[in-house]
C-alpha cells in the first residue's frame, strides 16, 4: 500500500463496530441461547459507548434476530451467508493517512485450513463493501486480524507461531512477513513474539489473547503468574520476559490467568487479553471465575482514562474464543453516509 497508510490503532474513534449473528446453523448449537444473550449484551453495551453496530444475519434468521433485539437500538442488520461469527480474523481493517481512510482485506482460509472457510473469505467483497466510502483493497497474503496488533506509533506485534504456520503461506520467512507489514500495514517496527500460546487456541497463538497496547506506550499481557503450577506459567512468564527486554520502555501490566475445562474435561483458552477497545470504553470478557475482579482492577489501572465494562464470555469460550474474537471495530470514516443515516431510527435492515 502506498502513501504511507498505517493500520489503525483500536482506540481510534470508531462509528460502528461488526458483530456476525450467532444461530442454529453454526458451532454455537449447543450454547445458542447463552450465546446470543451475550451478544445482545454486547450490542447494547457498544451502543451505550455510543458506537453503531453492522450486523451480518442469515437472511432466513433475520426475522427471529430482530425479534431479540430492542428496536431502540442502533443496529443495521445486512444480509450475508457465512461458516462462522470469528469477523475479527476475516473482516475489512482499516488503514489511515493524512488524507483519509482506507478498508483493506488479507486472504482468510480458516486458521491455516483448520476449518471450512469459504464463505467467510467472500464477506468483505460480497457484503460489507457495499457499506463503505472506498474499496475494499485485497492482499494476496493469508493473515487474520486477531493475529495483528498496532499502537499509533507504528509499532506492529504478532507471533512467530501463527506465522509460521506453513498452511498459512508456506514457508515464508519471518523477513518477509515484517517487510509486508511495512508495505501494507505502515508499520515502522514489527515485532514478531516467539513466547506463549494457549491450550485449545485453534489459531496458533494470535496476538490478540497474549499482548495488547496501551495508548501510552503499556502492555497488557496475559500472564499465569497467580497459577505457578500450571501448564501455561514457563510459556506466558517468557513471554512476559521478552516484552520487557524488546519493549524496555514500556509498563508491563500482567492478567491473571484462570483454569476453564469444558464437559470433555479439554481446558479452554479463556484470555482477559481477548477485551475490545471502542469509544474510551474498554469491554472485558469476564468467565465467572475468582481471576474475574483481578483482571477488571488490571484493566481499570492499564487504561485509567476508560470505562471498564465487564461482559460475561464464559458461553462464548466453549467454542474457544473470546470477545475480541468475534468483534471488528469500523473507525469514523469508513462507511457511507448514507449506512450512517440508517442507524438514525434504531434497528433497520440493510437494503
Amino acid at each position: 500500500m502506498t502513501n504511507n497508510y498505517q493500520l489503525l490503532p483500536e482506540w481510534t474513534q470508531q462509528e460502528a463496530m461488526m458483530l456476525v449473528w450467532p444461530d442454529k446453523n453454526t458451532d454455537w448449537h449447543p450454547w445458542l441461547e447463552n450465546v446470543q444473550r451475550v451478544y445482545l449484551n454486547i450490542i447494547e453495551s457498544l451502543n451505550q459507548a455510543n458506537t453503531h453496530v453492522v450486523l451480518l444475519v442469515r437472511s432466513d434468521e433475520i426475522k427471529n434476530c430482530l425479534s431479540r433485539l430492542k428496536k431502540s437500538r442502533r443496529v443495521l442488520i445486512v444480509s450475508a451467508q457465512y461458516n462462522d461469527t470469528w469477523i475479527r480474523d476475516y473482516g475489512f481493517l482499516s488503514c489511515g493517512n493524512k488524507s483519509g481512510l482506507r478498508p483493506i482485506e488479507f486472504v482468510f482460509n480458516g486458521w491455516g485450513q483448520k476449518f471450512d472457510a469459504t464463505k467467510d473469505n467472500k464477506i468483505n467483497q460480497d457484503v460489507l463493501s457495499q457499506l463503505c466510502q472506498q474499496p475494499i483493497k485485497s492482499i494476496n497474503l493469508v493473515v487474520e486480524g486477531g493475529a495483528l496488533e498496532i499502537d499509533q506509533y507504528g509499532t506492529l506485534l504478532s507471533t512467530e507461531l501463527c506465522l509460521s504456520n506453513p498452511k498459512r503461506n508456506g514457508d515464508k520467512p519471518i523477513i518477509s512477513y515484517q517487510q509486508d507489514f511495512e508495505r501494507d500495514l505502515g508499520a515502522k517496527h514489527s515485532i514478531i513474539l516467539q513466547n506463549g500460546h494457549l491450550e485449545g487456541d485453534d489459531t496458533d497463538g494470535h496476538i490478540d489473547t497474549l499482548v495488547r497496547f496501551t495508548p501510552d506506550k503499556g502492555l497488557v499481557i496475559q500472564s499465569a503468574f497467580n497459577r505457578p503450577d500450571d501448564s501455561h506459567f514457563e510459556g506466558l512468564a517468557a513471554l512476559v520476559k521478552e516484552c520487557q527486554q524488546i519493549l524496555p520502555t514500556h509498563k508491563i501490566f500482567e492478567l491473571p490467568l484462570p483454569h476453564i475445562v469444558n464437559s470433555q474435561g479439554d481446558r479452554l483458552p479463556a484470555s482477559y487479553a481477548n477485551f475490545l477497545i471502542s469509544n474510551q470504553h474498554i469491554l472485558c470478557p469476564i468467565y465467572q471465575q475468582t481471576e474475574d475482579t483481578l483482571a477488571l482492577q488490571v484493566m481499570q489501572n492499564a487504561y485509567p482514562e476508560f470505562t471498564i465494562v465487564p461482559i460475561n464470555c464464559l458461553p462464548l469460550v466453549q467454542q474457544f474464543g473470546s470477545l475480541h474474537c468475534i468483534s471488528m471495530q469500523i473507525p469514523c470514516g469508513i462507511l457511507k453516509p448514507e449506512v450512517l443515516h440508517c442507524f438514525a431510527n434504531g434497528v433497520c435492515v440493510y437494503e
